[in-house]
């Protein structure tokens, strides 16, 4: 199993910039994708980012061009680095590892972007 916490999140104007991490434990070998994805209020669960064990990343559009993902191999941590934030950013935004036999989700952390 592996565990993810996310922590870093909060409010922000719009315009401005927050960083998230997610921490893994665990089975950590297992690990082939680390990602984010977010849900805003009554909206499905959508996919923002995900990074591979390999550096290789991939971005929705929504978020390109303002949203870094980046990964601490030494430290297990996969961090989210937002920036020039608009309002329809706000969401709950949950980690995801995803390995051969399935994946987990971390418990979330809310970003709220005040217009």
């Amino acid at each position: 199993q592996v565990q993810l916490v996310e922590s870093g999140g909060g409010l922000v104007q719009a315009g401005g910039s927050l960083r998230l991490s997610c921490a893994a434990s665990g089975s950590i070998g297992r690990i082939n994708v680390l990602g984010w994805y977010r849900q805003a209020p009554e909206k499905q669960r959508e996919f923002v980012a995900s990074i591979t064990t390999y550096g290789s990343t991939i971005y929705a559009d929504s978020v390109k061009g303002r949203f870094t993902i980046s990964r601490d191999g030494a430290e297990n941590t996969v961090y989210l680095q937002m920036t020039s934030l608009k309002s329809e950013d706000t969401a709950v935004y949950y980690c995801r590892a995803t390995y051969m036999s399935g994946g987990n989700w971390g418990q979330g952390t809310q970003v709220t972007v005040s217009s």
